[in-house]
């Protein structure tokens, strides 16, 4: 016989196990659960010997209602962000927490980080999956820890003013940097880089700018208050501007590998055309076909393939200058638009690529998640050049394609600089 007590026990048990909390690596649950009880006990001992005064829990009303009303205004905004992020998500937290850091005592930090996260959880990210309970949990414990690194920080200063609103900043983001780089290593270490653990510079560029506005609020608190509510305006402005740069990148970038699209850089092909035209210059043209990718496909699995894209795309723009036009132009095929590059230079960077490329080993998984490292993978790579190959983007990219095509029945692996014709070596010699 089975009490009604055992069930409710059973079905507690059965709840808890259930949660998408366990689905993650164990070394990240390991440092997740860990953070967060550090972020409890510190915040438990600081109710227990530091005091709230009235007018600290004034300060501290003021702060979650101006917090409450920016997320509010933003909501759509920041909802939008969120889902169309890559690695580390910056928003506008720390802008309300680097002043409460300064200015009330650590237990009224943890819970305005635990406010901003739920409010944030249900208003903004509610049916996404940024929402789920224990990353929100996850994310609120960040911010909470850092909102303690940045009270240290300020406080062994020992003074007061911009020398305590700068070192309080820098704690901020030395510990929020950190707890998320580590937890976004953790969650898939087999896919981590520096930029998906750390963020770019454009992304840290944003934290910075957002704690300097959080440490000019700071110097409003403290001498006008009521002056605050002028942040709110600033903040949307910044988080929209943010938002259509985002969605500008997507536009204009291939998604799988980050390279230009084929749009995007036909339209700045087509402009380095006019350059060279004006300039009696020249450029050269890279075009680049995976041997056997779909082997790779059929072998692995789509997953696989897709991997495998992305490091033949980083290989590309590794061994190619800043300035240079670098795009996918669909499937397996890869271009490059070299400006100021003579044919010669360019096949010079075309067998660059080529054994850059023959030597990647990608550690992947097949659609089973089984570890795999694919290697010995090859290219053909055809290169033509304007204007002695062509006298426009598509007459360039034609020759480019007829060198490929040679390069594949020349027996693959190799590179082919394309055959140009007698009337067009003498047109560019005029």
């Amino acid at each position: 016989m089975v009490t009604s007590g055992e069930w409710s026990g059973r079905g507690l048990i059965g709840s808890v196990a259930g949660w998408a909390l366990w689905s993650r690596p164990r070394r990240w649950i390991a440092v997740t659960l860990t953070s967060m009880v550090v972020a409890v006990v510190l915040a438990v001992v600081s109710s227990v010997l530091v005091p709230v005064t009235a007018a600290q829990l004034e300060l501290f009303a003021l702060i979650t209602g101006l917090a409450v009303a920016q997320t509010e205004i933003t909501r759509q905004i920041e909802r939008q962000r969120r889902m169309l992020s890559r690695g580390p998500h910056i928003n506008v937290t720390s802008v309300w927490l680097l002043p409460a850091a300064l200015l009330v005592p650590p237990q009224l930090v943890a819970a305005l980080a635990v406010l901003l996260y739920v409010y944030l959880a249900f208003r903004s990210w509610n049916g996404t999956r940024p929402g789920e309970a224990h990353r929100v949990a996850a994310n609120a414990t960040t911010m909470i820890l850092s909102g303690f690194g940045a009270a240290l920080a300020g406080h062994l200063t020992g003074s007061q003013g911009v020398a305590m609103v700068a070192a309080a900043a820098l704690g901020y983001f030395v510990v929020n940097t950190a707890l998320t780089g580590l937890g976004l290593y953790l969650a898939d270490p087999a896919k981590a880089t520096p930029a998906s653990c750390l963020g770019t510079m454009d992304d840290n560029v944003l934290e910075a700018s957002i704690l300097c506005v959080g440490g000019l609020l700071t110097m409003v608190l403290t001498n006008e208050p009521l002056l605050s509510v002028l942040v709110i305006l600033p903040l949307y402005v910044l988080q929209r501007s943010v938002l259509i740069k985002r969605l500008e990148e997507l536009a204009t970038t291939d998604q799988k590998t980050q390279l230009l699209n084929a749009t995007t850089w036909q339209d700045g092909a087509q402009r380095e055309v006019s350059r060279a035209e004006r300039e009696n210059g020249s450029f050269g043209a890279l075009m680049i076909d995976l041997d056997h990718f779909k082997s790779i496909n059929d072998t692995f699995g789509h997953l696989a393939g897709d991997d495998v894209l992305k490091a033949v795309a980083a290989a590309v723009k590794q061994e190619t200058r800043a300035h240079d036009l670098v795009g996918r132009f669909g499937g397996e095929e890869f271009v490059a638009l070299l400006p100021s590059t003579s044919k010669e230079d360019a096949i010079v960077t075309a067998e660059r690529i080529r054994r850059r490329i023959s030597e990647l080993v990608i550690q992947t998984r097949t659609n089973e998640g089984e570890a795999v490292a694919i290697s010995e993978r090859t290219a053909s790579i055809g290169v033509a050049s304007f204007p002695m190959d062509g006298t426009s983007v598509d007459e360039v990219m034609a020759s480019a394609d007829a060198a490929v095509y040679a390069a594949k029945h020349g027996g693959r692996n190799r590179v082919i600089g394309a055959v140009s014709s007698p009337v067009r070596e003498l047109a560019a010699v005029a």
